[in-house]
């Protein structure tokens, strides 16, 4: 039986979660009820439904929680662009967070795979 602290995707958003915690610590104190707490929200609702789905009985259901933690995936590369486009972040910043997003993405969906060829075989 595996523990969700061996789950690929889990590591991943994890670290995306941590990044972008650390990352908003620079935003103007009058983002804090705006784009610093959406994206802080955004970022921990990727690993959070990751694992809510991991606990889940049917593998339908996890696939289900991986797709919602795919949209906060792109939810969160959004309020980065935004990030970007008030200054509050550099080019290189967003594209390295870009990056851990794509890797984020690519781990997922390898997993959903994973969880869709598991279904078929039971």
């Amino acid at each position: 039986m595996y523990k969700l602290s061996e789950l690929e995707s889990w590591k991943s958003a994890r670290q995306l979660r941590i990044a972008i915690s650390d990352l908003v610590k620079s935003f103007p104190a009058d983002e804090k009820f705006r784009l610093k707490d959406q994206i802080v929200r955004s970022s921990r609702s990727i690993p959070a439904n990751i694992a809510e789905g991991f606990g889940r009985f049917h593998y339908q259901e996890n696939i289900q929680f991986c797709r919602i933690a795919r949209g906060s995936l792109y939810e969160t590369l959004e309020h980065l662009m935004c990030a970007k486009d008030e200054g509050y972040i550099t080019a290189e910043q967003f594209q390295d967070l870009n990056d851990q997003i794509l890797e984020c993405l690519k781990i997922l969906n390898g997993y959903v795979q994973y969880l869709k060829k598991a279904k078929k075989s039971t």
